[in-house]
């Protein structure tokens, strides 16, 4: 005899969004000044960001040449490159990349290619990150003739704390 399994929930349906939702604005995420004195940036749109089970979908565009520090997350991350390119330490990733990130791991530091990038992220769990390799981020900066801005403050949900000025070799800013 088959045992019929079930998983339904009454009364939860789908969310749909669009990338021009007005509910979901772009944030600045991270910033840096370029060695020409212009700024690049890290602009995300949040499409889900759920407290139970905690996950975040994210719609995210990188400035060209734009550079994230090495980082990991407090839980295990997909992402998809969809246009242009970004650089994962010495690994190029072109549009089509796929990149599993597992809890525990970290990669970068990031840097967009010449034309930025767009990608699709997904968190499967707390998706605030932590980094402990400050020097890879400082080498990268400074091998590019750029200069990190201090942090922008994030729109998180009032269920979750920002915990980047605890990363490891990082001052509160």
């Amino acid at each position: 005899m088959a045992t019929e399994l079930t998983p339904a929930v009454p009364g939860a349906e789908p969310t749909f969004r669009h990338l021009d939702d007005p509910d979901v604005p772009w944030q600045q995420c991270r910033r840096q000044r370029n060695a020409d004195g212009s700024e690049s940036s890290v602009w995300e749109k949040w499409l889900s960001f759920s407290a139970d089970p905690q996950y975040l979908s994210l719609y995210a565009k990188y400035d060209p040449g734009m550079i994230v520090r090495r980082h990991g997350h407090l839980s295990p991350h997909v992402l998809f490159v969809i246009e242009g390119a970004l650089w994962f330490g010495d690994r190029h990733c072109p549009a089509g990349t796929h990149v599993e990130l597992p809890q525990g791991a970290q990669f970068g530091p990031i840097r967009a290619g010449d034309q930025g990038a767009v990608l699709f992220e997904v968190m499967m769990g707390d998706p605030r990150s932590w980094s402990d390799d400050p020097d890879s981020f400082q080498q990268a900066l400074a091998a590019h003739g750029a200069e990190a801005l201090p942090d922008v403050p994030l729109d998180y949900p009032p269920w979750l704390e920002d915990l980047r000025a605890s990363w490891v070799g990082e001052s509160a800013e």
